[in-house]
């Protein structure tokens, strides 16, 4: 029961994550760094592989693909984190919060995140 209900946040997770790069793609296209060109492209990529993921994820048979897809896609916002670090969390006039938020953002958070996938998988083979 308790995997289900694991497996079922996952998904529910980046399914809404990746769709709210579609709904407020004005809120990820603040964190992009700005030495990578075609941010929108990069956003609306980004946002509809992680509801890939969270697909993959539902299917025994794909499940490993999903969670290989997860942790890649984790390491590839890692730069995005970095760069509110830089920023001291403020990305902009009306986009701040506290510095430290942005520290667990890349560390612990994103490590967890990563954990949690490999687990989401693990566990249900």
């Amino acid at each position: 029961m308790i995997k289900k209900i694991n497996l079922s946040v996952f998904c529910f997770f980046y399914f809404a994550a990746g769709c709210n790069h579609f709904i407020h793609p004005e809120n990820y296209l603040k964190i992009i760094p700005p030495f990578f060109s075609h941010k929108e492209a990069i956003n609306y990529i980004s946002g509809s592989l992680e509801v890939i993921c969270a697909q993959l994820m539902l299917f025994h048979s794909t499940r490993k693909y999903g969670m290989y897809l997860t942790i890649l896609l984790l390491v590839a916002f890692i730069p995005a984190h970095i760069y509110m670090i830089q920023l001291n969390g403020c990305v902009s006039r009306d986009f701040c919060f506290p510095e430290w938020i942005a520290w667990v953002r890349l560390f612990p958070l994103q490590f967890i995140l990563i954990w949690w996938a490999y687990k989401t998988w693990k566990i249900l083979v």
